[in-house]
């Protein structure tokens, strides 16, 4: 008896799908600027994290020098 054939065809992710429905219903233009705006907010969240860290340290290097 022979085995069934593998399909070797991936699952698309949530993430695939979402990108699909992006290209179908929104222009290349709209894309590009929906992926700036994302890739500015991730960036403010890390320059956030950052000063978060600095104040910290800073906080922890005037506290050993008193």
């Amino acid at each position: 008896m022979k085995a069934a054939p593998v399909r070797a065809t991936a699952i698309p992710s949530f993430a695939d799908a979402l990108r699909v429905a992006e290209s179908v219903l929104m222009s290349g233009g709209q894309r590009t600027a929906r992926r700036n705006a994302w890739t500015s907010v991730l960036e403010d969240r890390r320059r956030a994290k950052d000063r978060v860290e600095a104040q910290r340290v800073l906080e922890q290097t005037f506290a050993a020098g008193s």
